[in-house]
C-alpha cells in the first residue's frame, strides 16, 4: 500500500508542469505574504499612527501663524515636538518592508482650520487637533495593543500610550482653561 501511494505521488510529480504548478503557487503565497506582512490590526495602526502625528505636525505650524495665545502656540510647539518622536519610533518599529506613510494629514481637518484666525481658531484647534484628536489617537494605540500581531508595533504603541495620555490631559486642561467646549 505504502509503495502504491509512494509511486503515485512520485508519478505525479513527473509529470509535466507538475512541480512547476506546485512552485508557483507555493511563490505566489510567499510573496503576497511578503508583500503584506502586516495584520489588519497593525497595518491598521501603522495608518492611524502616521495620520494622527502628521496632522499634529501641520495643525501645530498652522496653530504658530493664526493664534495669538501664548497657551495654544505652547500647546503646539509641545505637539510638533513630541509627534516627531513618535513618527520616528513608529518607522523604526515598523517591519523591513512597511512604509509608514509620510504627510497623511487630515487635509479636511486642517481645511476647516486655515481660514480661521485669533480665538476662532484657537476654539476649533483645542476642540479637533487637541482633544478630539487625541481621543482617536488613544483610540488607535489601545486597538493596537489588544489587537495588534506585530511584536514591535504592540511595543511601539505601549511606549506611546503614556505619551498620548499626556497630551490628552494637556489638551482637556487647555479646554478647559479657555472655556472650549470639544465636540
Amino acid at each position: 500500500m505504502k509503495t502504491t501511494t509512494f509511486s503515485a505521488l512520485l508519478a505525479a510529480c513527473l509529470m509535466p508542469g507538475a512541480p512547476l504548478a506546485h512552485a508557483q503557487k507555493t511563490t505566489e503565497a510567499a510573496s503576497t505574504t511578503a508583500a503584506n506582512p502586516l495584520s489588519d490590526a497593525d497595518n491598521a495602526f501603522v495608518q492611524a499612527a502616521s495620520m494622527s502625528s502628521s496632522t499634529e505636525i501641520d495643525a501645530g505650524k498652522l496653530a504658530m501663524s493664526h493664534s495669538s495665545d501664548k497657551d495654544v502656540k505652547s500647546f503646539a510647539r509641545h505637539m510638533m515636538m513630541d509627534h516627531t518622536k513618535l513618527t520616528m519610533e513608529l518607522k523604526m518599529a515598523a517591519p523591513k518592508g512597511v512604509t509608514v506613510p509620510k504627510d497623511n494629514s487630515d487635509t479636511s481637518l486642517l481645511d476647516t482650520l486655515k481660514p480661521l484666525k485669533g480665538k476662532d481658531f484657537d476654539n476649533a484647534y483645542i476642540s479637533k487637533v487637541g482633544v478630539d484628536g487625541h481621543k482617536q489617537a488613544l483610540d488607535a494605540v489601545r486597538k493596537e495593543i489588544s489587537d495588534g500581531q506585530n511584536a514591535d508595533l504592540k511595543k511601539a504603541a505601549q511606549k506611546a500610550l503614556p505619551t498620548i495620555q499626556e497630551h490628552a490631559q494637556m489638551a482637556q486642561d487647555l479646554a478647559k482653561k479657555k472655556g472650549v467646549t470639544a465636540d
